[in-house]
């Protein structure tokens, strides 16, 4: 431990360029999985896998993940590589083999020293929205599409970025093509 303590010191260390070298990466998981309480380690999701869960957890991950996690898990957006360490591809074996009530701490509780905010703002035995998302998070593996292009409708969206997406809209579906006008304050 001293010596990960030494590493950790050296000129550079601290910053969040760079991939994390593997050693780092698998004591983090191990650190990550051993504070994981055993009564969430082994805990089964509550809620029912059903379309309609699905369809809800589609629409809150959108909403709430995606910037960061990007709409078909994968962690490619402008913010996920830039985190220290990088988001996590959610679709790989080292998440999909996370028990799902280490998945639903992850998303209700977060991760400390990541980008990993905690969601549950509520008493966690009541938050049924993260076990939602767990259904969701072993679904990516199998995205389709169809599921994606539904997700770009459902992604948050600043005025310009919605104006330069009705702009190409326009464009693809044979309209005279007009970048949208930038403001200059």
């Amino acid at each position: 431990m001293l010596l990960v303590a030494v590493m950790w010191l050296l000129p550079g260390a601290f910053s969040a360029k760079g991939k994390p070298p593997e050693w780092e990466i698998s004591m983090a998981r191990f650190a990550r999985h051993l504070a994981t309480p055993s009564q969430w380690r082994n805990a089964s999701n509550p809620v029912e896998a059903s379309s309609e869960n699905l369809a809800e957890a589609l629409h809150h991950f959108a909403d709430h993940c995606a910037a960061c996690h990007a709409n078909d898990g994968s962690g490619k957006t402008p913010m996920g590589p830039n985190f220290y360490p990088p988001v996590p591809d959610l679709r790989t074996e080292t998440i999909q083999s996370m028990s799902d009530g280490e998945l639903f701490y992850v998303i209700h509780f977060g991760v400390r020293f990541t980008g990993m905010p905690a969601w549950g703002d509520e008493n966690p035995e009541k938050d049924t929205e993260s076990w939602t998302l767990v259904h969701f998070v072993r679904h990516l593996p199998k995205i389709t599409p169809e599921e994606i292009a539904q997700m770009k409708e459902l992604n948050p969206m600043t005025a310009q970025n919605r104006a330069e997406q009705d702009a190409i809209d326009a464009f693809l579906s044979g309209e005279d093509f007009e970048p949208p006008t930038e403001h200059h304050h």
